[in-house]
């Protein structure tokens, strides 16, 4: 053994002599070796907080430019939703307009019907008076005939006619219109074929085919002489009639 070992040795000797004799020794040993471990663990817990401390950094940075982010996407949010808000008004104020003309044009569209239903009203008493008109005046032309014939109106399924009246062998199918064109004289010869057709008892051997009409056009008149239709009105007939 060398001298530095038998060195060491002595000296491990004589502190473990102290160590176990000197109280005073031993607890100034025990107190630097609690310091000691208390040091490293502050040692570590310095280190550890460090690193705590940059990984909160680094944490916060990140947090902050996705705060930042935000702060960007819910600026952009706003003013889409303000844009929105802004179309959304145009849009209510539109409709709003759109609603008073609707009612604008259903008010006007109620005062129309109302005048159109004393319209109707009116031609309907008008038609009536007409045809009550052409009955009393074609049966007293037929009596200045020498005919006694009570004209009516003739009502069937399917087939109406303001003026019909039979009287030995001679009847009278006709209409009334106070206006009157080509277009009554063709729907008076589908009827009178009808008639034909279908309830053939109703005719006689002699048939007068009449329009009574407070106005009637031109075209009708030219086409009513090449028929032989008696075309007459309150004043007078403006067609002659047929021979019976």
């Amino acid at each position: 053994m060398s001298g530095m070992e038998q060195s060491l040795q002595e000296l491990k000797r004589r502190f473990l002599k102290l160590l176990d004799e000197d109280v005073e020794f031993r607890y100034t040993v025990a107190g630097y070796l609690g310091l000691s471990e208390i040091l490293k663990r502050l040692d570590g817990i310095e280190a550890e907080q460090l690193r705590m401390r940059e990984e909160f950094s680094k944490r916060f940075e990140a947090h902050e430019r996705e705060l930042i982010a935000l702060r960007v996407d819910l600026k952009a949010l706003r003013e889409d939703f303000n844009r929105m808000q802004e179309t959304i008004e145009r849009m209510q104020e539109t409709i709003e307009r759109m609603q008073k003309t609707i009612e604008g044009i259903l008010g006007r569209l109620e005062q129309l019907d109302k005048r159109l239903t004393r319209v109707e009203r009116t031609l309907e008493k008008l038609t009536l008076d007409i045809e009550e008109e052409a009955r009393s005046v074609v049966a007293h032309r037929l009596k200045q005939m020498g005919y006694e014939i009570a004209i009516d109106r003739l009502h069937l399924p399917g087939l109406e006619l303001n003026l019909y009246g039979a009287s030995g062998d001679v009847c009278v199918v006709g209409e009334a219109s106070v206006r009157a064109g080509p277009a009554l004289l063709e729907e008076l010869k589908r009827k009178l074929d009808a008639v034909k057709k279908r309830y053939p008892g109703l005719l006689r051997p002699k048939t007068v085919m009449v329009i009574y009409a407070s106005w009637a056009l031109p075209e009708l008149v030219e086409a009513a002489k090449q028929e032989g239709v008696w075309i007459l009105k309150a004043t007078g007939d403006i067609t002659p009639p047929p021979e019976l």
